[in-house]
Order: structure tokens, then C-alpha cells, then sequence
């Protein structure tokens, strides 16, 4: 109890580490108690920030700040709508189809399942089969009645898209904009030293920003690839399924694992057990493997690794923690994280690192 006593006693009389944790702490209470009511806000610092990226290549063509912000906002805003408008629209349809298909799925999979105790009685029995249907059923009935009440939710969605649509690009366009204003703004409420949580940012902001551009090519590279893919093979939902498996890379390993179950159900329910079920099956996994072993070490180089488990605890903390975004974001946190150790001035008055 002492050395824990001893340890706190140091850490608080350190006042660049006292600042440290309560920018931090300020953040999180920030996310957490005014996060619903500021997420146009928020959103638009995260959008701005990732834009910014592609503003500094512009100025560094010799285009003037403001031309190359309303560029910028302009693909942007083209972008969203073409999203919105274009493929959304598709995904939203094609949802709605596989609802639709949910009965007659479940009656060829009982009928699979039934012939499971003939074929093979010493490892299924009758009444396990009857549990497993019982369990399929009730839970595809759940999520035919969640896409349902989406659906009949979806004007107040459609308000709150349009509400987006037009706070966004001018909420963009002033973070971009007035950009040195607001930062020497908040600097004026930072302590003059305060060069460990400089250090901090200066890590997150450099692996952060390659992370989220490496992510961006590789779901393109990847949402591309299973579409042609799927399409060539005449794959039912191969647009969804595309996205879906594009969107996979957000969480890796995990991502990977949960949306190979929707692929292969579907191409079983529409094709059984056939060669054109085992040639699917095949393709899906080379694109996984192209997309393990070539593209993300060729995205990823000059990003930190972070070890698998590390990941995997990731995406549980902050999932849990914060539902979909945590998951959405697991990644950029566990970097945080990552960051905050290294920098950590250690017992011997020197860095983690």
C-alpha cells in the first residue's frame, strides 16, 4: 500500500501528468454527458480533421487555403449524396429483400437440419435439432421485425439525415476555415508546459491519420473486389454483402469472422452444396487472404502495430463501453492508449519508450 501511496504521490506532483489526465478525463465526460446533443459537432471536428489531410496536399500544390477547403468540401459534400442518394438507397432495398426471404430460408434450413439425425445419429439427435430451429427461428424473427421498425422509423431518420446534411459542410467548412483561430483559442487555457501531452497528440495525430487513410483504400480495395467478385458470380445481395465485407476491415480479425456467416449462408441458401457454393467459398477467402497478407502490410507500413489481443480487447472494452461507435473506433482509442503509455514518464524520469 505504500509503494501505491508513494507511486500517486509522485505521478500528481508531475503537473504536465496532472494535465495530461485531465484533458483526457475532460474529453471523455465531454463523449459521454453531451454526446447525443453535440454529435453534429463532434462529427464535424472528427470529418474536418480527416480532411484536413487532404487540404495540406492541395496548399502544398500551391493552392490558396480557402480554394483548396471549398474543394475539399465540395467532394465531400458530393460524396455523401452520391452515398446517401446512390448506394444507400441499394443497401436499404436489398436489406429489405433478405427480410423478405427470411421464411423460405428457414424452411430449407429445417429441412437440412432434419436430415441431420438420419445421416448422422451419433452426433445429432432429434431433440437437439428441434432446440437449434427453435433458437434460429426466434432470433431471424427478431431481425425481421428490427429491419421492419427501422423501416417505419425511417422518417424520423430521414429528418435527422437532412438536419446532418446541412449542419455538416458548414460546421466542416468553419473547423477547416478558422482552423489556427479555434487552436490558439484553447491554448489559451493550456499551461505554458505541457510538452507531454504535445507528445501525445503528436503520435496519435501521426498514426491516427495514417490509419484511418490506410483504412479508407483498403475498405475501397476491398468493398470493390468482393463486388466484382460476387457479381461475376451471380451472388444474390452481392452489394450488401460487399459492404458489409468491406466494412469488416473497421474491426479486424473479429470483423472478418462475423461477416463471413451472412456470405456463405447466403450463397448456401442459394446455392446448397454445389460447385458454385464451393467456388464462392474459395474466392471469398483468397480476397481475405490477399487482403491479411498483401494489402494491409502494404497500407500499414508506417503505422505501429498493435498486438492482436490488444485489438480484440479493444473492440470488447470500448464496444461495450460505447456500443457501435466504440467498436467504430476501438482502433484510434487503443492507438490513444498505446500513445499514453509510451509517452508515460517511467520511475527513472525517462519515457516508456
Amino acid at each position: 500500500m505504500e509503494t501505491i501511496t508513494h507511486w500517486f504521490k509522485k505521478q500528481i506532483s508531475n503537473p504536465q501528468i496532472v494535465f495530461l489526465a485531465m484533458v483526457l478525463l475532460a474529453v471523455w465526460l465531454v463523449i459521454i454527458y453531451t454526446g447525443n446533443m453535440l454529435a453534429p459537432v463532434i462529427s464535424g471536428i472528427v470529418i474536418a480533421y480527416l480532411l484536413e489531410g487532404i487540404v495540406k496536399k492541395l496548399i502544398q500544390i500551391k493552392i490558396p487555403r480557402l480554394v483548396a477547403i471549398s474543394l475539399v468540401l465540395l467532394m465531400f459534400i458530393l460524396f455523401l449524396f452520391g452515398f446517401i442518394f446512390g448506394l444507400l438507397p441499394i443497401l436499404y432495398n436489398q436489406l429489405t429483400d433478405v427480410a423478405r426471404e427470411i421464411p423460405s430460408m428457414l424452411s430449407k434450413g429445417q429441412a437440412a437440419l432434419v436430415e441431420l439425425p438420419q445421416r448422422y445419429p451419433e452426433l445429432f439427435s432429434i431433440e437437439q435439432v428441434d432446440e437449434i430451429l427453435n433458437t434460429v427461428r426466434t432470433q431471424m424473427t427478431d431481425v425481421g421485425q428490427s429491419i421492419l421498425s427501422s423501416s417505419i422509423s425511417g422518417a424520423a431518420s430521414l429528418i435527422t439525415v437532412l438536419i446532418y446534411l446541412v449542419l455538416l459542410p458548414i460546421l466542416i467548412f468553419f473547423f477547416l476555415k478558422d482552423k489556427k483561430m479555434i487552436i490558439n483559442w484553447l491554448k489559451a487555457f493550456f499551461p505554458n508546459h505541457n510538452e507531454l501531452a504535445i507528445r501525445v497528440w503528436g503520435d496519435v495525430d501521426l498514426q491516427i491519420a495514417n490509419y484511418i487513410r490506410g483504412k479508407f483504400w483498403e475498405i475501397l480495395a476491398v468493398w470493390l473486389c468482393t463486388f466484382v467478385a460476387f457479381s461475376f458470380l451471380g451472388l444474390q445481395y452481392s452489394m450488401l454483402l460487399s459492404v458489409l465485407v468491406g466494412l469488416s476491415v473497421l474491426i479486424p480479425y473479429v470483423g472478418a469472422a462475423i461477416v463471413t456467416i451472412p456470405v456463405l449462408l447466403i450463397a448456401w441458401f442459394q446455392w446448397g452444396w454445389s460447385g458454385d457454393f464451393i467456388t464462392l467459398s474459395i474466392t471469398y477467402l483468397v480476397i481475405q487472404a490477399l487482403d491479411g497478407n498483401l494489402l494491409v502490410p502494404l497500407l500499414f507500413s508506417e503505422v505501429v502495430n498493435i498486438h492482436p489481443v490488444a485489438i480484440i480487447v479493444a473492440v470488447l472494452f470500448f464496444g461495450g463501453l460505447w456500443g457501435i461507435w466504440g467498436v467504430f473506433f476501438a482502433i484510434p482509442l487503443a492507438t490513444l492508449v498505446q500513445a499514453v503509455i509510451v509517452a508515460w514518464p517511467s520511475p527513472t524520469g525517462t519515457t516508456a519508450e
